[in-house]
């Protein structure tokens, strides 16, 4: 028999895929929106940051060692003897009716009214914002917000193909004269924008706090614009100096969608947040609620509701405060102590995150494989912006790491910027690109 001078030739064809030498044979089946998924920096740190021999100086896990686990266990405990067959079943789509009583409570201290049929629980806060854009946005619709913004915030809004538009911040967080500049601008283009996305206490990154006056003048600039608040409040009990910001939902209750979390304040293991919403709009955050999850796990929400009313809540939080001060301190003298001239950062009254930027010519993504190899990791700011800018700056979180190993990730971390200044002096300045007063919300010098 005759050999096919051909036949090789056709085997390799056949064994050859019809999509080439592509990695992923889908790519053309996925949907458009998929195109703008991307892992974040922050995510992309946890491999490095959870090595042992880092000083991680990057992920804002809350402190939950400040936790009682001996009550929480006994709780838990509780909980499935004496109300097991509930807890391990599916629950109603908008949260379980007492814990979201329990929610009102809590939302209380914040200046905030609000009644349970309007609460909806979710599955931590992020679902919260992922339900809500969601609902409002179409895509190429305007999101905006502000400069720098929370990194999950902006993949959400990415994921939806929004178009995120920032506003400046200073060092007491939205500057309301440029919010109403993006508003113009904005419509003068002929773009919609739906909504104003917020956290104004205690910011994640920036560690601001929008002072009372400047709240009611951007809720008062909101109402002339018919613009929807998006108001994110997860760090809003964690202040240091005693007084409750109040929530500008707490100040109108048709114009804002108040969005919470126990993960800061209990544990993030469970998962639990909710949104507070005008009636209309609760309507449809459940049905979409339900289309993602069915209901949110009713364990956990039935653990949080027995934490909340068969433990001293309120002084667990006081005691997380005083935490968060002693680390936020030790980050606060260590960055003064440590860092260089012409670095600045600042000043948190609460929450988990200093801001910091360093002099200029630097790259802080550039900068970050020399700082994980001097065995310290950050967040760079590039992380908290949509359109690439934030290269000078990066967030440091303290709330995490003992304060003996803060200034000792501060120090290591004080050696990199120093090298790297020698090394701009020596070989002249990066060339980055950098759009000026948005690289940092123009911090306290120190």
């Amino acid at each position: 028999m005759g050999q096919d001078p051909d036949a090789n030739q056709r085997t390799a064809e056949a064994a050859t895929p019809a999509t080439g030498s592509r990695l992923d044979s889908y790519v053309d089946r996925y949907a458009t929106r998929t195109h703008g998924m991307t892992a974040s920096e922050v995510r992309s740190l946890f491999a490095v940051a959870s090595r042992p021999e880092v000083v991680s100086l990057a992920g804002g896990m809350p402190n939950i060692s400040g936790l009682p686990m001996d009550v929480v266990g006994s709780l838990l405990n509780n909980l499935i003897e004496k109300r097991g067959l509930t807890a391990l079943q599916y629950g109603s789509g908008q949260g379980d009716p007492r814990l979201r009583e329990q929610i009102c409570e809590v939302m209380s201290a914040t200046g905030v009214r609000g009644h349970p049929d309007d609460v909806t629980v979710t599955v931590g806060s992020q679902q919260a914002l992922d339900l809500v854009t969601r609902i409002f946005i179409d895509p190429g619709d305007v999101i905006l917000a502000e400069a720098p913004s929370y990194v999950g915030a902006l993949s959400t809004f990415r994921s939806y193909q929004a178009e995120v538009v920032h506003v400046e911040m200073d060092d007491e967080g939205l500057i309301p004269d440029r919010l109403r500049e993006a508003i113009r601008a904005v419509n003068a283009s002929g773009r919609r924008i739906k909504f104003l996305y917020t956290i104004p206490s205690y910011h994640n990154p920036a560690g601001v706090t929008l002072p009372a006056e400047r709240r009611t003048e951007i809720l008062r600039i909101c109402r002339q614009e018919d613009l929807l608040i998006i108001e994110d409040d997860p760090y809003g009990l964690l202040g240091f100096d005693g007084e409750v910001p109040r929530a500008m939902r707490a100040d109108d209750d048709e114009g804002v969608v108040y969005l919470g979390s126990f993960s800061k304040t209990f544990a993030p293991g469970f998962r639990v947040g909710w949104t507070l919403a005008p009636h209309a709009v609760r309507e449809k955050l459940v049905l979409a609620a339900e289309s993602s999850v069915l209901c949110p796990p009713t364990f956990s929400q039935l653990a949080v509701s027995e934490y909340l009313s068969g433990y001293d809540w309120r002084g667990q939080v006081k005691a997380f405060r005083e935490l968060y001060r002693e680390r936020r301190d030790a980050m606060l003298g260590a960055l003064s102590d440590l860092m260089p001239e012409g670095t600045h950062w600042t000043h948190p009254s609460g929450g988990f995150y200093v801001w910091l930027t360093l002099p200029e010519g630097l790259d802080t993504k550039a900068m970050l494989p020399r700082a994980v190899t001097n065995r310290v990791a950050y967040v760079p700011g590039t992380a908290f912006y949509a359109d690439g800018f934030g290269s000078r700056s990066m967030r440091l979180s303290y709330c995490y790491p003992t304060p003996e190993r803060i200034r000792e990730g501060v120090r290591r971390l004080a050696q990199v910027v120093e090298q790297e200044v020698e090394l701009r002096t020596a070989f002249g300045a990066s060339t980055s690109s950098r759009r000026p007063g948005l690289d940092a919300p123009a911090p306290d010098q120190s």
